[in-house]
């Protein structure tokens, strides 16, 4: 199953496991899930430390990259196709990184591994 990791799900991999699901640790951890990360979670990051909002062990540029390999995400760039997507999912839910975090998902044909249940009326499959 290809699952994509909201941002939220990834910084709790990495930082904080023990608030993943029961099921998400499940999906995580099944040697059929390729598990990818968008770089709309790396924007959303970056802009967080910045902001002070999030405070990791390493800059941004040196963290995240460490945590993905660590992990073996898959890295799912931001296209045109999804930007445009994401301009046209339905209007429920206006946070930005959402919206392009579904819309890669729906564009890739993963599964949202995420604990918001608002990505899911954006159109996107979501598990948690």
């Amino acid at each position: 199953m290809k699952v994509l990791l909201d941002t939220c799900t990834f910084i709790w991999l990495a930082l904080e496991p023990d608030r993943l699901s029961r099921s998400a640790r499940g999906i995580f951890d099944d040697s059929g899930t390729e598990p990818h990360l968008s770089t709309a979670s790396v924007l959303e990051i970056a802009l967080k430390v910045r902001a002070g909002k999030l405070h990791l062990p390493l800059k941004p540029s040196e963290w995240v990259p460490s945590r993905r390999s660590f992990f073996h995400l898959t890295e799912l760039p931001l296209t045109e196709p999804v930007v445009y997507r994401a301009c046209e999912l339905p209007t429920d839910h206006d946070d930005p990184f959402d919206r392009l975090i579904a819309a890669t998902a729906i564009e890739v044909g993963a599964t949202i591994l995420s604990p918001d249940t608002q990505l899911s009326l954006l159109g996107a499959s979501r598990i948690w």
